[in-house]
């Protein structure tokens, strides 16, 4: 019987980012759950401090769903970080303001995402670290940016900050 397993001379991109993305999220979630956040909490806090954005801006920017946000946003209001309020520019839409508990703790939060990157990189050789960050984010940006239309959905994982 022939195995579909790419022998060890090859490299298998899709297990590669697939690995590297699932650990990189899992040390994520534990280092944010030390101080009660999730990775979508996180983000929510972060882009909503930086400008009037509506919920649905913040979905978008977190990749997240309706249902989703909405959850999200109601653990935030929760805990005391964030509230809903009317948008200055469109009575109809509602922008999620964070509180000043909310900015302290995104702050520290943004300490620690920062310090789970840095520790991802760290083992790479100084020289190689900018070349993969730019490369990585050559396909991000280019041949890797939209998923090609599949006749049944990709399910992918729904964490991003």
């Amino acid at each position: 019987m022939t195995s579909m397993r790419p022998s060890a001379a090859e490299v298998d991109l899709s297990y590669l980012l697939d690995h590297t993305g699932h650990v990189l999220r899992s040390k994520m979630a534990a280092a944010l759950a030390g101080i009660g956040l999730t990775a979508r909490m996180h983000c929510v806090l972060v882009h909503a401090l930086e400008e009037e954005r509506t919920q649905i801006q913040l979905a978008e920017i977190g990749d997240m769903d309706k249902t989703t946000m909405v959850v999200t946003v109601d653990a935030l209001e929760k805990a005391g970080y964030a509230e809903r309020r009317p948008s200055s520019t469109d009575r109809r839409a509602r922008i999620i303001s964070v509180t000043p508990a909310g900015a302290k703790v995104a702050a520290e939060s943004q300490r620690l995402v920062d310090g789970v990157h840095e520790d991802a990189l760290a083992s790479l050789p100084d020289g190689e670290r900018e070349v993969f960050l730019r490369a990585l984010n050559r396909l991000a940006t280019g041949h890797l940016a939209e998923p090609a239309e599949a006749p049944a959905p990709v399910r992918r994982p729904r964490a991003r900050t």
